[in-house]
């Protein structure tokens, strides 16, 4: 039998990481990385796991890497302490690796669950998130936000869903919105993007037509009307934040 390893990192998620630990227990190895909780989180995670270790923040996709360096299973299965492994997807995953497969990784379907409501359109499922990967074939890209696993090899889809609890209430969105915009914007300013407020002004817009229209997010209701305005938000913020570092480093540049 493959040995299967589960990566998690924390940082005060006392609140999410029983059920998320419980969910993964079918685990050979279960590797949580935590960067300075000052909750719960460290002791919690010591009721499943032995393999509980703590460094320093470096980043999202860093820090993802580092649990997995830490990982001793051919298979790595990441998942954040907000989400949660199905049954079903519990058993495909289990009979993915243990039986010969040409794939090096494989995208799992996440169905998001904000503010009491299973999400279905908005292009919010079934939102499709590359977390079952070889080892050896596979690692994040180093981005800021939004990190990705890249393999080397063919990558497989399962059925199955995981189950992602993500905001609990809007004011939860808008905080860590902030946080996610700068490194959206800092990523940007990186790979040399600009924006122009005509262009910041579209892809607002853009942003919202495209999830409560083109994506039928008015089929989840009210729930889905907000979180259209919601990313339409976003998008202007991260944007505007590019515009503004943009501004910021030219400044510097000039003599």
């Amino acid at each position: 039998m493959s040995m299967l390893s589960v990566t998690i990192i924390t940082l005060n998620e006392e609140k999410n990481l029983p059920r998320c630990l419980d969910s993964v227990s079918f685990a050979d190895e279960i590797i949580v990385l935590d960067s300075g909780s000052r909750d719960r989180t460290l002791s919690i995670a010591r009721e499943f796991t032995d393999l509980v270790f703590e460094e320093p923040w470096l980043g999202f996709a860093r820090q993802k890497n580092l649990a997995q360096d830490k990982a001793r299973g051919p298979w790595i299965l990441n998942v954040d302490a907000d989400e949660r492994v199905s049954p079903e997807l519990k058993e495909e995953i289990l009979s993915m690796v243990t039986q010969e497969t040409p794939c090096a990784g494989f995208k799992i379907p996440r169905k998001n669950y904000f503010c009491g409501q299973w999400i279905r359109h908005g292009g919010w499922y079934p939102n499709h998130q590359l977390r079952l990967y070889r080892k050896e074939s596979g690692a994040f890209a180093l981005r800021e936000v939004h990190e990705e696993v890249q393999v080397n090899g063919r990558v497989g889809t399962l059925k199955a869903p995981l189950e992602h609890y993500t905001y609990d209430s809007i004011s939860d969105y808008l905080q860590r919105m902030d946080r996610y915009s700068e490194l959206s914007a800092k990523q940007y300013l990186a790979e040399g993007k600009t924006a122009s407020w005509p262009e910041i002004l579209f892809r607002t817009k853009y942003t919202f037509f495209k999830m409560w229209l083109l994506q039928r997010g008015f089929l989840d209701g009210t729930n889905g009307f907000v979180l259209a305005v919601l990313y339409s938000y976003y998008t202007f913020v991260k944007y505007a934040k590019l515009k503004e570092m943009q501004k910021s480093q030219n400044s510097i540049k000039e003599p």
